[in-house]
């Protein structure tokens, strides 16, 4: 049984026992009345008896009308309690979610603003090329070393390297995949050299130093949301190393 329920018999009840005393009184004195009055004054004294017993129901249903009334008015205020909690919680979901959003639109907008940065300084790409290792000259049988140099401490000849030779290496520089490449800077210079790249510039297939880059560029896809950009270079120098400089630019 529901609380509101019980609510509303204990106060039935209790305006029942009310009523039911009230009568037990007035019953106790129309019997002290009888006694020393006649007949016809008893029939006549019947009548306060019969209303009390018609305001004892009328208590009892009065009473029972009260408690259910203010029983439905309880349920009302919760439910109305209730409605107003779930319509909070449903508009802080809202804020929340909208919130959410709110982050990640800006989130993104950074990120592509880094991106757009990066595109106009440039992603720079570097490697170092060895020098190309020429093949050795075997001397013919009957050719003698010049006089004055012993055979063992005679250097052995070597021919330079062509350029089918060379050592390659492939420089890559990884961009978004929506991105345009607008530019791709090309540089070399020896290893140990200190000096601006600027002044080391070459252009696509331009030969320098027996060091070449190659002619065109090439993209390939890479990881989700990206792809690379890649250049070829080539080595066929035999004195010293080369560090090879790629510089792509691109736009969003």
């Amino acid at each position: 049984m529901s609380d509101p329920i019980l609510a509303a018999l204990i106060a039935a009840g209790a305006t029942i026992l009310t009523a039911l005393l009230q009568l037990r009184l007035s019953f106790g004195k129309e019997l002290a009345a009888a006694r020393s009055q006649s007949v016809g004054v008893k029939r006549k004294g019947r009548a306060p008896v019969t209303v009390l017993f018609v305001m004892l129901i009328a208590a009892a249903v009065g009473g029972f009308a009260l408690s259910r009334w203010l029983t439905e008015t309880e349920r009302e205020e919760q439910s109305i309690l209730e409605r107003d909690l779930r319509a909070q919680v449903d508009q802080i979901s809202r804020t929340a979610n909208q919130l959410e959003l709110t982050r990640a639109g800006a989130r993104a907008e950074i990120e592509m603003e880094v991106l757009r940065k990066l595109g106009t300084d440039g992603v720079v790409v570097m490697a170092s090329v060895s020098p190309c290792r020429p093949a050795l000259v075997v001397n013919p049988p009957g050719t003698t070393t010049p006089p004055g140099v012993s055979a063992d401490a005679a250097p052995a000849p070597t021919l330079p390297c062509s350029e089918a030779e060379a050592n390659t290496v492939t420089l890559c520089a990884t961009i978004p995949d929506k991105a345009t490449v607008s530019e791709i800077l090309l540089f070399a210079r020896p290893a140990e050299s200190d000096d601006p790249w600027s002044t080391h510039r070459l252009m696509p297939g331009q030969e320098f130093n027996q060091a070449r880059f190659a002619a065109q560029s090439a993209e390939k896809p890479d990881a989700p949301g990206s792809k690379q950009v890649c250049q070829g270079f080539s080595l066929w120098a035999a004195q010293q190393s080369q560090v090879a400089r790629m510089v792509v630019r691109y736009s969003l």
